[in-house]
């Protein structure tokens, strides 16, 4: 452990063109032959080994150091990539910002797009230069009043687009935050008041265990291509979101392991998570190994398990599932999407599954008492039990005659 004498002294031989004189918790200085000292920090985040630069001493001193050490510390515990936010301040710092609602607009969207996916990144922009900035684009931040914004995206309502003013009131938001303190008023308040009601839509799905049931049975009688009756069977099963489940490719596939990896950029995620972040591992149930093996038949060439209509190498399309699903009857009682909601709900409620097992099957993040995540691959071994008692459940179901049969809880005691 370093001392302040220790850091005065300290120096480095001719022969080299550096020394580090290690502190602890990963801190060092760093001295050059020159005999400049560098304060630096070695962390890992995202399994990747980094370095973060602190400081000169002694300019900045051992006791300050070991400060921003710890600072940095509380940082990466929570998931957070200090390197990369000393990164996005210098570019905000050194950016020149004019005063309009475009310039502290288009300068908000630069500083947070690195922590979006492109797609949203886009999506926002395009927002913004459709329905904002036409309006209030060239006025001056601490003129602008509530009723301007309002009147913006009044015509977003006109033209029947009711959610999209209500995300565009959410970017207003989100802006007048962004300038909170250079004592600008927030002109957003009152506007959600004044708007047409807007409610997120409700994902349909089925989580009465009977009606479940006569889902699944539909879905074996499903007369469609054998290709989306594959899916729609390894929908309920796997309960995983959509665009991964039509995107599936063969090579993310290993069956004789019983293991699908989908990989972290195809993920729901964050930019920085996408990029940095673990594979997504699901386990596979037999039943799901036999589908898969049946499908190959028909699609095995082509790169997708389930292959568009007309290409070979083009996914189903994303309205497939849906499409079969109100073939058979149930439209309005179930989504895609909603195979998640149902094996959340009914693994929890009837087969009383340990929710952290189940928040990590979905992918979700999951934190233990103090906060941190765990890693995405642990539980694997818990789920691959959970995987196989949710498909064998689901086989029960379809033949089950007693409420003890479809309500395991009856059996095991479990409070309703």
């Amino acid at each position: 452990m370093l001392t302040d004498s220790i850091c005065k002294s300290a120096s480095c031989p001719l022969d080299k063109a550096f020394k580090r004189f290690s502190d602890y918790g990963g801190m060092y200085l760093e001295v050059s032959k020159s005999g400049g000292k560098y304060w630096r920090l070695k962390y890992r985040i995202a399994n990747k080994e980094k370095r973060l630069a602190l400081g000169i001493y002694p300019a900045l001193t051992l006791k300050a150091a070991r400060l921003k050490r710890d600072e940095a510390k509380i940082l990466i515990t929570s998931g957070k990539d200090p390197g990369h936010i000393k990164k996005i301040e210098k570019q905000v710092r050194q950016r020149p910002v004019g005063d309009t609602f475009k310039d502290i607009a288009l300068d908000w969207h630069t500083t947070k797009k690195s922590g979006w996916s492109d797609s949203h990144a886009d999506r926002t922009l395009r927002q913004m230069e459709r329905d904002l900035f036409p309006w209030i684009g060239d006025r001056p931040m601490k003129e602008i009043t509530g009723n301007e914004i309002l009147h913006a995206l009044r015509k977003v309502e006109d033209r029947g687009a009711v959610e999209t003013a209500d995300r565009n009131l959410m970017i207003c938001r989100q802006i007048w935050e962004y300038v909170a303190l250079d004592n600008i008023p927030d002109a957003t308040r009152g506007i959600k008041a004044k708007l047409k009601p807007y409610r997120g839509k409700t994902l349909q799905a089925i989580t009465d265990p009977k009606r479940f049931a006569q889902l699944l049975i539909a879905i074996d009688g499903y007369t469609g291509t054998p290709t989306v009756k594959a899916a729609l069977k390894l929908a309920p099963i796997l309960f995983q979101r959509p665009f991964n489940l039509r995107t599936i490719q063969w090579s993310q596939l290993d069956l004789e392991a019983g293991i699908w990896t989908i990989p972290s950029m195809e993920m729901k995620r964050e930019k920085y998570e996408k990029e940095n972040g673990e594979d997504h591992l699901v386990p596979l149930p037999t039943q799901a190994i036999e589908i898969l093996k049946e499908v190959k038949r028909y699609t095995g060439k082509s790169i997708y398990v389930f292959r568009g209509e007309r290409t070979a190498n083009s996914p189903m399309s994303d309205g497939t599932i849906n499409k079969a699903l109100r073939t058979l009857g149930f439209g309005d009682e179930q989504c895609g999407h909603g195979f998640r909601a149902s094996g959340r709900t009914m693994l929890d409620e009837v087969l009383n599954k340990d929710w952290r097992h189940l928040e990590a099957q979905l992918a979700h993040a999951v934190k233990d008492v103090n906060g941190k995540s765990y890693n995405r691959t642990q539980f694997i071994k818990q789920r691959v039990e959970l995987m196989q008692d949710w498909a064998n459940y689901l086989d029960k179901i379809k033949t089950a005659k007693t409420d003890e049969e479809f309500d395991l809880t009856r059996s095991t005691g479990k409070t309703q």
